[in-house]
């Protein structure tokens, strides 16, 4: 019976359901392009700002115990310590391996570049530029500074990793020593003017905006055939994917041993820039891996604000859809007092009069978030594609969200209406004083 009335009762006034269906459907397709985004910005958002640079720098421990005396550091071993190049894919072994972006080792020695009776002492810094780097998991994998630096500018060309006689000039350096991409640069290594000469090829000239627009970029073997360190680098920059900082994270800064076993499980098994370090340290022996906080708490502050941007935008949603709903719940209830007040003198219960506005406010809110959904979805990409150049994930989580929000607004919008039915008497409302 409740069915059967509930079904003739919510083709009444149809108009208002359609209203109160499409104010739903508005807040849901909002609430789903949001929840959507949300769920898939601090990826993609992660994603773009690993562009600009390395979040984790490795270095052998030796280096990472400063003797600061006047603002100097007088560690005897600082630069005497070397990495094992060998020892790179330890890197995509840990726990968070596919939060692993991209590494890059790095070399530095200094030289004296010469052209045309002008010498100036320079810093030549190896790295990988587009490497193949063999894994056990991934035999094709290619890692380098062309993948984690994208910020980096080349006029020209960028060496082959495989060359021992292409260089990359800095900008400022090229200015002073006059030089362009497709000339030559000789290079002398050591002290003095009898140390090995090497004449290289420029093949591009870098702008980055830091140090290395004064100094010389080759590839890794090539630095490392001038030094005479064979498979030997100074430090790992290594960029990862990774979730803002929280009070736990913070707390873990003062080492691992400042928390309990249970807080420790959690932080590890979190993708912070302080546990991947931490993991990178556990798998590389006598190393020191320190989050670069500029960048790291820079990815996190920008994740942060936007996830709390979206989710103030859709609370201010479901406010609005609620008022609205409650809005026109209200006018339902005046126009069918007659109705209700018929119900009420022939018996009918308060909890059945409440059930049947109760069921149309589930239907409509059912009815709302299914069309908000999809038109959430199709909103969401063309927002992921107009931003990211890619499309966005929506989650199956998202459909009983949003239909469950829905339904939740469209009740809290009934709740003022229920109260209304519960003060109509049959005697006024019959008599037309109501």
């Amino acid at each position: 019976m409740v069915l059967r009335m509930l079904w003739r009762s919510f083709f009444e006034g149809r108009r208002r359901k359609i209203l109160a269906a499409a104010t739903v459907a508005l807040a849901a397709t909002l609430i789903t392009t949001l929840f959507a985004l949300s769920v898939d910005v601090g990826d993609k958002m992660a994603k773009e700002m690993t562009s600009y640079g390395s979040n984790i720098r490795v270095t052998p421990k030796a280096d990472a115990m400063p003797l600061l005396i006047g603002g100097v550091d007088y560690n005897p071993l600082k630069g005497r310590d070397y990495l094992n190049e060998r020892d790179l894919p330890k890197i995509k072994d840990i726990f968070w391996r596919n939060n692993i972006v991209g590494l890059v080792p790095r070399l530095a020695l200094p030289a004296t570049a010469e052209i045309d009776g002008t010498a100036l002492r320079i810093s030549v810094t190896g790295t990988y530029f587009d490497h193949l780097l063999p894994l056990p998991s991934d035999e094709g994998y290619r890692t380098g500074v062309r993948d984690i630096n994208r910020f980096w500018q080349v006029e020209g060309t960028w060496p082959d990793d495989a060359s021992e006689s292409q260089a990359l000039v800095g900008s400022r350096l090229a200015a002073r020593l006059g030089v362009v991409a497709g000339g030559t640069l000789r290079l002398r290594t050591g002290d003095g003017a009898d140390g090995p000469l090497r004449t290289v090829a420029i093949a591009g000239i870098l702008t980055t905006g830091g140090e290395e627009d004064d100094g010389v970029t080759v590839p890794l073997a090539m630095a490392q055939a001038m030094a005479g360190l064979p498979g030997r680098i100074q430090s790992i920059d290594v960029s990862a994917l990774t979730v803002p900082e929280n009070d736990l994270a913070r707390k873990a800064r003062r080492g691992p041993e400042a928390l309990s076993s249970e807080e420790y499980d959690k932080w590890y098994c979190t993708a912070y820039v302080g546990s991947i370090a931490h993991q990178i340290e556990e798998v590389l022996a006598d190393t020191s891996a320190r989050p670069i906080w500029q960048v790291a708490a820079g990815e996190g502050a920008v994740i942060t604000r936007i996830q709390m941007l979206l989710l103030v935008v859709s609370a201010a949603a479901i406010a609005a859809a609620a008022m609205c709903v409650s809005a026109l719940m209200n006018t339902t209830v005046l126009e069918r007092a007659r109705e209700i007040g018929l119900m009420k003198a022939l018996g009918a219960a308060p909890w059945e009069i409440h059930l049947l506005f109760v069921g149309e406010a589930v239907i409509v809110g059912l009815i709302g978030g299914a069309l908000g959904i999809l038109a959430g979805y199709a909103v969401a990409q063309g927002v992921g594609w107009s931003v990211f150049q890619s499309g966005v994930d929506v989650r199956p989580i998202t459909v009983p969200v949003v239909l469950a929000i829905s339904v939740i607004t469209v009740l809290a919008g009934s709740i003022l209406p229920s109260r209304a039915i519960a003060a109509l008497l049959p005697v006024e409302v019959l008599h037309g004083r109501r």
